[in-house]
């Protein structure tokens, strides 16, 4: 038992940089994704590059998102982007992280 006293404090710092760092960031991740996979059409979200926009429809693979982002002149402003690049989803204007 003495021969494993050294090594006490090295599996606290251990346990505490998995409880303090990993954990919440697995958690974080897991939140987001669970949130990546439940976007449909008519979200409202925003993406990493700070563009706001409203789900038009998703690629069969799900993989694509078509966006309108705005109007000029009467035109809608559509944009294609990939789904890993949504940030965000917006709720009544304020953004939900990974919800």
């Amino acid at each position: 038992m003495e021969q494993l006293l050294p090594f006490f404090p090295l599996i606290a710092i251990g346990a505490i940089f998995y409880f303090l760092l990993l954990r919440p960031e697995q958690a974080k991740r897991k939140k987001h994704q669970n949130m990546l996979e439940n976007l449909s059409k008519g979200d409202e979200i925003v993406t990493n590059g700070g563009l706001h926009g409203k789900i038009l429809g998703m690629s069969n693979d799900k993989n694509l998102i078509l966006l309108t982002v705005g109007e000029v002149n009467s035109q809608e402003i559509k944009v294609q982007i990939s789904r890993s690049a949504v940030a965000f989803l917006k709720k009544g204007g304020e953004l939900i992280e990974g919800e």
